[in-house]
């Protein structure tokens, strides 16, 4: 096996962060009974909704299919509302969606800032926060490119 490059050493390590930091917030999350994907469903509803199942599917990190399940559950709790018009299917938070991610909200928030004010100067936060969007903004062109 050749040597690993910098940069897929650098793609390791955040896929492996990634990875670990889901996990954690899982753990965290449950205490508001939601999983990270869940969260990060409502975060974007509440956010940019309503949204068609589509539109939603595009700005989170679950799979069509899963993002089904998810949202079935979602709604059998109350915490989605799902409406018909026409031939577009719009999804919202309803009032009891919206106060359980208000009460999530500030707590999530606060455990993955932890992530990186535990061993971070302000500084280094400011410099990675700035290192890491010009490879995502470079990442995002590539896919426009491919498109």
């Amino acid at each position: 096996m050749k040597k690993n490059t910098r940069g897929s050493l650098i793609w390791l390590r955040l896929v492996r962060f990634t990875h670990q930091s889901n996990l954690l917030s899982n753990e965290f999350l449950k205490q508001f009974d939601l999983t990270t994907a869940q969260f990060d469903v409502m975060i974007q509803i509440s956010t940019y909704g309503p949204l068609t199942q589509r539109e939603l599917a595009e700005k989170v990190t679950v799979t069509q299919g899963g993002i089904s399940r998810m949202l079935a559950r979602l709604e059998k709790e109350q915490l989605i509302h799902r409406k018909q018009e026409w031939k577009t299917k719009t999804i919202s938070l309803t009032s009891k969606g919206q106060e359980k991610l208000d009460l999530a909200f500030e707590a999530q928030l606060a455990f993955q800032s932890s992530f990186f004010e535990d061993c971070l100067t302000e500084k280094e936060q400011k410099t990675l926060l700035n290192l890491i969007s010009r490879v995502q903004k470079n990442g995002e062109q590539k896919i426009q490119k491919n498109q």
